[in-house]
């Protein structure tokens, strides 16, 4: 690989990691083509993109980025396959998913909204992140409550007002 090609997988990475805000690095080494084949359409599936990186350039376009990505740099050993997505634990799910089949794909650090995870014993939590349409939902659902239960005391409170009424009128 020549430098101008080298600089150019360096620009190209240093806009992918700047645009998403949500990057898994797991290592895939060891799968075979129809394992690694049947992830890539998983990743597919679940639209998270999957691309395999040499992890001195991922290191300098990590270096080249606005974001600071903390121990990240320090995890870029051996293979190392880089994972995007939209919602934060998607890309969790579906390695915790694939892993009843094999035993890889092997979380090595995640940046998640400016979060670092480093390690494998870290995809539990990563799994348990919500994503934003959750927060909303839970959000929108506390604010209603209030407003519900004064609704359901107002009903229930004239009904049996008119319950009283009835029975005074008939005596």
């Amino acid at each position: 690989m020549t430098r101008e090609e080298k600089a150019t997988v360096i620009q190209d990475l240093t806009a992918q990691l700047a645009e998403n805000s949500t990057i898994y690095l797991a290592d895939i080494s060891g799968l075979d083509a129809l394992t690694t084949s049947e992830l890539r359409r998983a990743c597919f599936k679940a639209n998270i993109k999957l691309s395999v990186v040499k992890n001195t350039l991922l290191a300098k376009a990590m270096e080249a980025s606005d974001k600071e990505f903390g121990e990240l740099p320090e995890v870029l050993t051996g293979n190392t396959s880089l994972m995007f997505s939209e919602i934060g634990n998607a890309p969790a799910k579906l390695i915790k998913t694939f892993r009843k089949k094999a035993e890889k794909p092997m979380l090595k650090g995640a940046f998640i909204e400016e979060a670092i995870f480093v390690g494998d014993d870290k995809l539990d939590t990563l799994i348990s992140i919500k994503s934003k349409e959750e927060m909303i939902g839970e959000i929108i659902g506390l604010l209603q409550s209030p407003a519900k239960n004064v609704i359901s005391g107002l009903k229930s409170g004239g009904g049996k007002l008119a319950g009283i009424l009835k029975t005074l009128s008939e005596r």
